[in-house]
């Protein structure tokens, strides 16, 4: 399965507060907050979803075209990506921005304050997925992942004009659009992700009902951090795949890409529901032990010993055809 990777490239700016963020809420001054965090480290690392997941299909062995803009600070980024196995024909160079930046701060409970400068993603809504497709070859797969919302919109409208199956991963830009644009984005999509919170969101900011949601939109693909993850379509039972026990979390930034990238692997060799959310729940337990969004590593082996530990011998056996295509 050839997989296209729309969304946002973007370089890291990490943070660790030696504290809890909520000891530093004051209730009744919610209204008038201003705080400043005194870290003990910052890493600098490649990160932005689309990127995200496209290293880790990359690095499972899939090659995937990255589609997204950058700035001329992009070349050192673009042979990392391309060492991984990356094709990054889709990706557009704008003049005049930088490439996107994430700056975050996590706390000793995991818990996490960021901020999104958009820089040259907006450049995104320029690409035309016509005329990219037109010089390549046709993806089995579009995944739609936050980006510059017209680009999202751009990109699912082309999808559907073009007869070509896609993902809605609206993810953390469901803070920035309104229902409307929430209900273009889902509607005919075969997959539809989210985490637990964005999930109420959606359902929030859409009007829809969850089976409201499943009418629109093939399956329901939910990831519930610690708790592992829920699958529900409109006319299957729903599949609970727990996560991955005793993962250490070093820094949780990227760990819902790293799945992705891990779910749709085993989508690609055709595996079933349950098989794909295990390799998911694997691939996340590796890049959340790493600090940075794509400093994990991919070993076959290494994926394959961590399954059968997690969920047994059998599902080892069910989940090893997804990575015979690893580098």
């Amino acid at each position: 399965m050839r997989i296209a990777v729309t969304g946002s490239i973007a370089t890291d700016h990490l943070m660790v507060f030696p504290g809890r963020i909520a000891d530093q809420l004051i209730p009744d001054q919610l209204a008038h907050v201003s705080l400043s965090f005194l870290v003990d480290a910052l890493e600098v690392r490649r990160g932005g979803v689309a990127a995200n997941i496209a290293f880790g299909l990359g690095s499972l062995g899939l090659d995937p075209l990255l589609v997204g803009a950058v700035g001329t600070d992009f070349a050192e980024y673009e042979v990392w990506l391309k060492q991984h196995g990356v094709d990054t024909g889709g990706v557009r160079v704008s003049a005049d921005h930088q490439t996107a930046r994430f700056m975050c701060i996590t706390d000793e409970d995991a818990n996490q304050i960021a901020a999104f400068y958009a820089g040259a993603m907006q450049d995104a809504r320029e690409i035309d997925l016509w005329q990219l497709i037109g010089t390549r070859d046709r993806p089995d797969l579009v995944l739609v992942c936050p980006n510059d919302p017209a680009a999202m919109l751009r990109h699912t409208a082309e999808c559907r004009e073009l007869g070509l199956p896609f993902a809605a991963d609206p993810s953390q830009q469901l803070a920035r659009l309104d229902g409307d644009e929430i209900r273009e984005l889902v509607t005919g999509a075969q997959w539809l992700l989210t985490n637990e919170y964005e999930a109420a969101l959606l359902l929030e900011r859409s009007g829809w009902t969850r089976a409201e949601v499943l009418e629109r939109a093939g399956t329901w693909v939910t990831t519930l951090g610690g708790d592992g993850v829920r699958i529900d379509s409109a006319h299957q039972a729903t599949i609970t795949v727990a996560a991955v026990p005793d993962t250490e979390v070093t820094d949780p930034t990227g760990g819902g890409d790293a799945f992705r990238a891990g779910f749709f692997a085993a989508v690609s060799a055709g595996l079933p529901l349950e098989a794909a959310a295990r390799l998911g729940c694997v691939t996340a337990a590796s890049a959340l032990g790493t600090v940075g969004s794509q400093a994990y590593r991919a070993d076959r082996d290494s994926l394959l010993a961590e399954a059968a530990r997690a969920y047994g011998a059998e599902a080892e056996q069910e989940i090893a055809p997804a990575l015979s295509g690893m580098r």
